[in-house]
């Protein structure tokens, strides 16, 4: 007598599988490369010979990259074309239209990224907006920021990296008499000009903590934990390395500017990132430890 499986298999025909909208993704993003296509060339010049933007190169990459990861869930969450988006297009076009005529850069190259969510949300629905908010907020680092916001917060960290500076080399034994953003040494005069003002480190340091906390930790305040720390770290690393600076002045002027200059930038963004590492590391053995002591405590009665 012979015995049969309860159950079978059934495969589900290709043509019934669910699959993202890959012709209406196609189109919309010709369109979004042929309307937006001289902000997105300037973009890429910035990037390729602005020492401050050099990560923009990284971030589409990368947020293409998250957004693809998360293909599963929009693939289980059905679309619902959401009209709305349409209008969040038209309000991007309209956003680059007025800001190119009032030569208004950042919000003309920020409507890149509201057109992109108008496009998600005619697409995929509020939902599909929420599983890709992520991706879309880290093209924003791909859009150098305001000039006017640029000009004061490089002169507050030009301010801040002379004052620490001042501070160390006084610490050490270095005589430094500081005026302005200019250090007095027994050997020469240091200039902390806007280039070692450390912006260039704070924003890819922002940038990659935000990469790292979503690739490395699945909690939410650990995320911003991280995120927020790369403004101490990223000051404090730059205030060293104008420090170092001055020390190596003090053996060699020559070694104060040109390539070993660079070279010292480097290491001292290394040194910052290996900061942020730690800083992660000492946030998980607290949590841990705290974590311990709650579960150990004994309950009150």
């Amino acid at each position: 007598m012979s015995s049969r499986p309860l159950t079978q298999s059934v495969e589900i025909p290709v043509a019934l599988r669910p699959s993202l909208p890959w012709a209406q993704i196609a189109w919309f993003s010709a369109l979004v490369l042929v309307c937006y296509w001289p902000t997105i060339f300037v973009l890429v010049k910035i990037w390729a010979t602005d020492d401050n933007m050099g990560h923009g190169f990284f971030v589409p990459v990368i947020a293409g990259f998250i957004a693809w990861q998360h293909r599963a869930e929009l693939l289980a969450e059905p679309a619902r074309s959401n009209k709305w988006g349409l209008a969040i297009i038209a309000w991007g076009a309209v956003q680059s239209i007025l800001a190119t005529l009032a030569a208004e850069l950042f919000t003309q190259r920020l409507a890149i990224v509201v057109t992109l969510t108008g496009i998600v949300l005619y697409l995929g629905g509020k939902r599909w907006l929420k599983i890709l908010s992520f991706p879309l907020f880290l093209l924003v680092f791909m859009i150098p920021i305001p000039a006017i916001l640029y000009a004061q917060l490089t002169l507050r960290l030009q301010e801040m990296a002379t004052a620490m500076a001042e501070w160390l080399l006084s610490a050490i034994g270095i005589p430094v008499l500081r005026e302005g953003n200019l250090l007095r040494l027994p050997s020469q005069t240091l200039d902390v000009a806007e280039a070692c003002s450390g912006i260039r480190s704070l924003l890819s340091l922002t940038f990659l903590s935000l990469v790292y906390g979503y690739f490395r930790d699945k909690r939410n305040w650990v995320r911003w934990l991280l995120f927020l720390s790369t403004i101490p770290i990223a000051i404090g690393a730059n205030g060293m390395r104008v420090m170092f600076t001055g020390v190596l002045s003090e053996m060699n002027t020559k070694w104060a500017s040109g390539i070993y200059h660079e070279v010292e930038g480097y290491i001292v963004f290394v040194i910052a990132l290996a900061a942020l590492l730690a800083f992660h590391s000492l946030i998980n053995f607290c949590a841990k430890r705290f974590g311990k002591q709650s579960a150990a405590a004994p309950l009150a009665s």
